[in-house]
């Protein structure tokens, strides 16, 4: 006899929400990798005072597995929604999940990367500082989320309401390696300390206000292009791989950056720039 399904039961589709858990432990493992790196200076630290050198190569390759998985759960993120837009797949409980594991990967991970690798002389200033940043993000998800289950108004259909956490997420990840990258330091970093304090503050702000973002998740299968466009993305990918200290700062911030040059910008060349796909169907509001 077939088992009877209860019609409140949430639809759950495998692939879209495999992605998605996939998603949360990558933010899983990098919040692990930030607490392992701490616990290995103590040890070493408990056999012999370590200088300011020695303390940054010790906890540096805990700090690049933290960042690399943050950028792996952006990737998945970046999956999930397309199969589940792919399949027809969209469902409630995959918005939900979705942002469940967000918080973690987005909101978590990158404040305790930031606190702990360079806003740590300010003590409960930087301890603060993080705080707001995941409290942003939360409400920034949850806007989302009540957006998401009301009807689409002409216009933004496709927009993002304030920077989307991943992206957030992204350029605080990169941006903090490269500067204790080029310092060869981490806890005495000069008055970046001070900037990156300012600069999590600032993308705190972003995300909860109304600034307009391209969401980007209209580029499918069906999107047509061009050779010059398959060519200038295999030249930036190139690029990014050779200067890859560098390059995720450049991309990161140009898209942070456009969504306040953007109203200015004509629609045509809008229209180019965020790749708008040529399906006959109605956008449909993009998940985050």
């Amino acid at each position: 006899m077939p088992s009877s399904r209860d019609p409140d039961e949430p639809k759950i589709f495998f692939l879209p929400n495999l992605m998605t858990a996939c998603n949360l432990a990558c933010g899983f493992f990098a919040v692990l990798m930030i607490f392992k790196g701490q616990i290995e200076v103590q040890r070493v630290s408990g056999a012999t005072i370590l200088d300011a050198k020695e303390y940054y190569e010790i906890s540096r390759k805990y700090y690049e597995y933290a960042i690399l998985l943050i950028f792996g759960s952006c990737l998945f993120d970046l999956l999930d929604g397309r199969l589940a837009r792919l399949g027809g797949q969209d469902s409630p409980f995959g918005r939900e999940f979705d942002s469940l594991a967000d918080i973690i990967s987005f909101g978590m991970a990158p404040a305790m990367l930031l606190s702990r690798a360079v806003l740590f002389p300010l003590g409960n200033v930087g301890w603060g500082i993080a705080l707001i940043y995941l409290v942003c993000g939360a409400m920034r998800l949850a806007r989302f989320n009540c957006l998401a289950a009301v009807p689409k108004k002409e216009g933004h259909a496709n927009d993002f309401r304030g920077i989307p956490i991943p992206m957030a997420a992204g350029f605080i990840a990169s941006l903090t390696f490269l500067i204790i990258d080029l310092y060869e330091n981490d806890h005495e970093v000069g008055p970046w300390k001070f900037v990156l304090a300012g600069v999590m503050l600032g993308l705190s702000w972003l995300m909860i206000s109304d600034v307009r973002y391209p969401s980007f998740k209209t580029i499918d299968w069906r999107t047509r292009g061009t050779l010059t466009a398959i060519l200038g993305a295999v030249l930036l990918l190139f690029i990014t791989v050779q200067f890859r200290y560098i390059m995720p700062v450049v991309l990161f911030s140009s898209y942070l950056v456009y969504g306040f040059v953007r109203p200015w910008i004509s629609q045509r060349w809008r229209k180019e720039i965020e790749v708008y796909s040529d399906s006959e169907e109605t956008p449909v509001l993009p998940k985050e």
